[in-house]
């Protein structure tokens, strides 16, 4: 089932599911802080800082509206083009890196059908690493008109929680929101065989609109 509403509103910003955990007590103790520093001004010391972290936190987790773009695969993550590399199947799997300045939230590069959703334990190491595809990781396929797509959310040295939105069985548009990577990491995208990437390395990308193909 769709989570998204039926018409985006590019410009309209909200908050990303999925981080209450995180968000909430940073938020309360910055107000219980500024409010204790009414009555004592060494409060501040703690008020101060939390307050810019509570804004910190607000800028990371922003989940912007947005019009999916026209090509046929569109990149499921914000980010820099990483690597492109051709694998053993036929397929190229682009991998895309995700800083903590980026926006967290992960998109479909197609439509389709979500048959499984997998979460493969692993290390923490720095996405940008060689030795990252043993990270944490959650692998999507999805039952698409190209086929079976394989998308990867890959967890770095700071994001350490993933949450997908969705479960296997379940209907995606393309563009639309499948999961959150809590402070940027990685994102893959395996390109069928006979579909020719339309990214270089160090290229940006935008969740649900810069195009991955030339179709």
């Amino acid at each position: 089932m769709s989570h998204d509403s039926a018409s985006p509103q590019p410009g309209r910003i909200r908050l990303a599911r999925g981080v209450s955990p995180w968000l909430l007590p940073t938020v309360a103790a910055a107000a219980a802080t500024s409010l204790l520093s009414r009555r004592d001004r060494r409060w501040a010391l703690a008020a101060l800082p939390l307050t810019a972290l509570t804004g910190g936190m607000l800028w990371f987790f922003r989940d912007p509206d947005r019009v999916p773009g026209t090509a046929r695969v569109l990149s499921p993550a914000d980010g820099v083009v990483q690597s492109i590399d051709p694998w053993p199947d036929g397929r190229t799997r682009v991998a895309i890196f995700m800083s903590p300045l980026n926006v967290h939230v992960n998109r479909a590069p197609l439509a389709g059908t979500v048959t499984s959703v997998e979460h493969v334990p692993g290390g923490f190491l720095p996405a940008f690493n060689k030795d990252s595809d043993s990270n944490e990781r959650v692998v999507w396929h999805l039952d698409t008109e190209l086929g079976d797509i394989e998308l990867v959310q890959i967890a770095g040295a700071v994001a350490r929680r993933i949450v997908p939105y969705l479960a296997a069985g379940a209907k995606v548009r393309r563009g639309e929101r499948i999961g959150l990577i809590r402070l940027g990491s990685r994102v893959d995208v395996y390109l069928p065989e006979g579909i020719a990437p339309a990214v270089s390395v160090g290229q940006k990308t935008v969740a649900g609109v810069t195009g991955l193909d030339h179709g």
